[in-house]
């Protein structure tokens, strides 16, 4: 994995990313995305894609506006999640914003109401600003047609739940973004595992994990 954000690297970086949230079940299909900032830059992977086959030729560049500075030849559009992604550079000043279908994450929205919440397990030590003693709370939207309809909800959402580093859409997946690409990642894991987590408490009728 390449560990220095230079500029002629970053689009190679989005590649191995895609290609690993693709082996995770995270981006089948063309679903899922991944966006990271750069100085003045927004480099996004495309949609109609398959994240797994994307080249570093195949992405968007965009300013902190939202505006497409520089747009690749070929079959492929800008991302449906651009509007998205933009709530988390705007609203949260993130350096990274990746978009999951993980079925973890998407089953976590059928057992929550309009939050999902978890408390006393390990995993939520890697989420910004959380202990095993604070309850994680994640908001669920409202799934729409269009990814572009989710953008109001969401703003929304992201300034209902100030602490949140996440937004889950319901039967679709999850939003979550972090300083730079290091944390989004991570925090994306950590989320992940604990959205399994809840969805395996529920079946086995445990509550904050004791019977």
């Amino acid at each position: 994995m390449i560990e220095t954000l230079k500029t002629e690297n970053i689009r190679e970086l989005i590649c191995q990313l895609c290609r690993q949230f693709y082996s995770l079940g995270w981006a089948s299909g063309t679903g899922g995305g991944i966006s990271i900032r750069e100085g003045n830059k927004i480099y996004m992977a495309p949609s109609g894609a398959q994240k797994e086959r994307i080249e570093p030729e195949d992405l968007y560049v965009l300013d902190l506006q939202g505006n497409v500075i520089e747009c690749p030849e070929g079959e492929y559009c800008v991302s449906a999640c651009k509007p998205l992604f933009m709530n988390a550079y705007r609203l949260r000043d993130a350096g990274a914003v990746l978009h999951s279908h993980s079925l973890n994450a998407m089953l976590a929205t059928l057992i929550s109401g309009n939050t999902f919440r978890v408390t006393g397990l390990e995993m939520m030590k890697g989420i910004e600003g959380m202990t095993i003693y604070d309850t994680l709370e994640v908001p669920v939207i409202a799934n729409t047609p269009h990814e572009s309809q989710l953008t109001d909800s969401m703003a929304q959402a992201m300034r209902e739940f100030p602490k949140t580093r996440a937004v889950l859409v319901k039967g679709h997946g999850v939003y979550v973004w972090g300083k730079d690409w290091k944390q989004a990642k991570a925090q994306a894991e950590c989320y992940d595992y604990l959205f399994a987590a809840a969805v395996q408490m529920h079946h086995l009728k445990l509550r904050e994990g004791n019977p």
